[in-house]
């Protein structure tokens, strides 16, 4: 295999990391520390007051 062949495949795995991480953090910054939707949570204080 050529340099551009092992170059593609790093670009590749790269690729689908980064993709991996984003959507991790898009999904942990719905949720507060005890678990509970952000949004849910804020409809709840709202509807109480």
């Amino acid at each position: 295999m050529s340099f551009f062949d092992y170059l593609y495949i790093f670009v590749i795995v790269l690729f689908a990391y980064m993709t991996f991480i984003i959507v991790l953090r898009n999904f942990q910054r719905k949720f507060n520390d005890n678990g509970e939707r952000l949004d849910l949570v804020d409809k709840d204080k709202k509807d109480i007051s």
